[in-house]
């Protein structure tokens, strides 16, 4: 699919980290760039600095968990620009859950899933029909996460289920849009391949209420600042990717009509021959025996 001026691209989680970048990349490519985001303040401030630079922009508060607030900002999107190119499912939360599995709280997969995989299942129900129906050429980009949707990730259970259901979703959004012969793309978009600087280790500062933990938390982490700090002092190295690379990716991606988004790496290569192979030995997991799970 070609990117160019007058289309317009839809990006959820805009207000910061990957989805902010990837709205800059759209702008600078010439696009109409649709900003959702739950926090207002960062959001109002990364419109004003889009909008600065001389982009076409619509800044909505949306809570991609809720079914109507996703809806309400297909309508808002069509009534301003008309039309949606591309689509970015990208919002997404840390669960904050700790301890085994068995003792997480319920609220920390209710929560987790209604951002993580309901989102994008909203987004894909409120703007996949219209694109469709528009005819024009169109791609939906639905992001996920190596450490669940290449490989499990046991120490962050949750978060590594919700992200291996959207590989799944993805998967039969391309299937489902081939057999409908429509002229849109979907891809899963696997940041990376290092760390990322980004507001998911902060998700709780927008937990909301009906999701609310039952116990405090136990990780003396409150921050990625901490958590890195920790591992440098500790001597651990620590790589991070750029989140504009993430964003070239997925332009890269859109032009290519490619399914995997997934930039080169020899670790996450590693973890899928690993996984596969384990698979078609029809054998244990080994591969999740190195993870430290206390």
């Amino acid at each position: 699919m070609r990117l160019e001026k007058g289309q317009t691209a839809v990006v959820t989680g805009a207000a910061s980290g990957i989805g902010l970048a990837m709205a800059r990349r759209f702008a600078a490519e010439g696009l109409s760039v649709v900003l959702a985001d739950v926090e207002e303040g960062a959001l109002d401030g990364a419109a004003r600095e889009l909008r600065r630079d001389g982009a076409q922009v619509l800044a909505r508060v949306v809570d991609v968990g809720e079914r109507e607030s996703v809806q309400a900002l297909a309508e808002a999107a069509y009534d301003t620009f008309g039309a949606v190119h591309v689509l970015c499912n990208n919002a997404g939360v840390g669960s904050g859950a700790e301890g085994r599995m068995w003792e997480h709280e319920p609220n920390d997969w209710k929560w987790a899933f209604a951002v993580n995989v309901w989102g994008v299942f909203h987004g894909i129900q409120a703007f996949v029909p219209r694109m469709i129906a528009g005819g024009g050429p169109g791609h939906v980009v639905n992001t996920s996460s190596g450490d669940g949707g290449i490989a499990p990730l046991p120490t962050a259970s949750v978060y590594a289920v919700t992200k291996s259901a959207v590989v799944t979703m993805t998967e039969s959004l391309y299937a489902h849009l081939k057999a409908e012969g429509a002229p849109v793309g979907a891809s899963v978009l696997f940041p990376g391949p290092h760390m990322l600087r980004t507001g998911l280790w902060e998700s709780h500062r927008n937990r909301p209420q009906r999701y609310a933990k039952e116990r405090p938390r136990k990780t003396p982490y409150r921050s990625l600042d901490q958590w890195e700090s920790a591992m440098r002092a500790a001597g651990h190295e620590v790589e991070f990717t750029p989140v504009e690379d993430v964003a070239g990716t997925v332009v890269d991606g859109i032009r290519a009509d490619r399914f995997w988004m997934l930039p080169q790496s020899e670790h996450s290569d590693r973890q899928i021959r690993a996984r596969s192979q384990s698979m078609l030995d029809r054998a244990n997991p080994s591969y999740l025996e190195s993870f430290i799970l206390d």
